[in-house]
């Protein structure tokens, strides 16, 4: 099922798209300098992510795990 029409799944792209992007802030802050436009939106999803990026990782591997346990049952 596609991840817009699971409110589970879009949580969890959501979620990784906002990690992603402040990891790629943190390695290479050149990349989302730009504030407006197309990269604007994930310079924003970096600025998002920086002070909260502990408790979304943590999040996230709560959710994996969830995920996986679910898989095997």
């Amino acid at each position: 099922m596609s991840a817009l029409f699971n409110f589970h799944s879009f949580l969890t792209v959501v979620l990784l798209v906002i990690c992603t992007c402040t990891y790629l802030k943190m390695q290479f802050p050149a990349i989302l300098e730009q504030k407006t436009g197309f990269r604007g939106f994930f310079w924003k999803a970096a600025r998002i992510g920086r002070p909260s990026f502990p408790f979304l990782h943590l999040f996230l591997r709560i959710e994996t795990n969830d995920r996986l346990s679910r898989k095997k049952n």
